[in-house]
């Protein structure tokens, strides 16, 4: 199985943490939330930079029991109602990110905030400024569809609970090699994004090396496609030192393929991935004849 891409993806990831904290108590009221942005490795050879500023993102609160507004008012947390369910604002700042420079697990913080216990069924990020920078200078300026204005939004399924002083983990994992389109001589952009609860979820990483008379080099720009049932779930790229990351796989039993010009493509079958676990598999690629 050989895998081309006419435009090479990348995906950005949104992770939202909720890590255990011994010294609250499990019965509080509210629980922390943390939000950081990442990309996985964009391998490119016209394009500079991949912009975009999010300046606002909300989450719909789906708690068994109504929000306690009187101790919501006494704090600095908004809440807006849209349709009559309640959404808690998370960050309300322009952070403008080049995507291309957020790879393989780097990360940039976006929200650190307190938020009531219960469910959470819906993120909505609402982002501007969306364009790509070629090497040459030239830049292409995209429409935003409803992102700006209603935000885009991101069903959580089954919903993220927050639990009094716990933490939990949420991967918003942002296609970008079906988000951003070319059309014509330019880009039209799609937002395709997925959640992935990462206490339900695992990750896959590893090395890629590869052998030529005896010696062993890291290799980077090497493409890795994690596929299930024949389809092409997500993929990414080895970074200069042949290291890759993918974040928010579900559990399952997937085939990894591994494959760059001029070398030998390589495939690993039935890698499991477990809940809240990091796989690691290496490759070890061989230069073509």
């Amino acid at each position: 199985m050989k895998f081309k891409l006419l435009f090479a993806a990348f995906s950005i990831s949104i992770i939202l943490f909720f890590s255990c904290t011994d010294e609250n108590d499990q019965n509080n009221t509210y629980g922390t939330l943390k939000v950081q942005l990442t990309d996985a490795p964009f391998p490119h050879d016209l394009v500079a930079e991949a912009n975009v500023t999010i300046f606002k993102i909300d989450a719909r609160y789906k708690g068994d029991t109504p929000l306690d507004t009187q101790s919501i008012d006494s704090t600095d947390m908004t809440i807006e109602n849209d349709k009559g369910a309640p959404f808690i604002v998370l960050m309300e700042n322009e952070i403008q990110t080049n995507l291309l420079e957020l790879t393989n697990g780097t990360t940039q913080n976006l929200v650190n905030l307190d938020v009531p216990v219960g469910s959470y069924d819906l993120i909505r990020v609402y982002v501007k400024g969306v364009n790509v920078v070629l090497k040459d200078g030239s830049t292409f300026d995209l429409n935003v569809p409803s992102g700006s204005q209603s935000g885009i939004k991101i069903f959580i399924k089954p919903s993220l609970i927050v639990n009094g002083g716990l933490t939990s983990d949420l991967l918003l994992d942002f296609d970008v090699s079906r988000s951003f389109v070319q059309n014509g001589n330019g880009f039209k952009f799609k937002p395709v994004i997925k959640a992935s609860n990462m206490s339900t979820a695992g990750s896959l990483m590893g090395t890629i090396t590869a052998i030529e008379q005896d010696s062993i080099y890291a290799l980077e720009g090497a493409q890795v496609a994690v596929v299930v049932a024949d389809t092409i779930n997500t993929t990414t790229f080895s970074d200069v030192d042949g290291g890759y990351m993918i974040m928010g796989l579900d559990v399952n039993s997937y085939n990894v393929v591994v494959e760059k010009d001029g070398y030998l493509m390589q495939t690993e079958e039935d890698i499991q991935i477990n809940a809240a676990k990091k796989t690691v598999q290496d490759f070890e690629l061989t230069v073509e004849e």
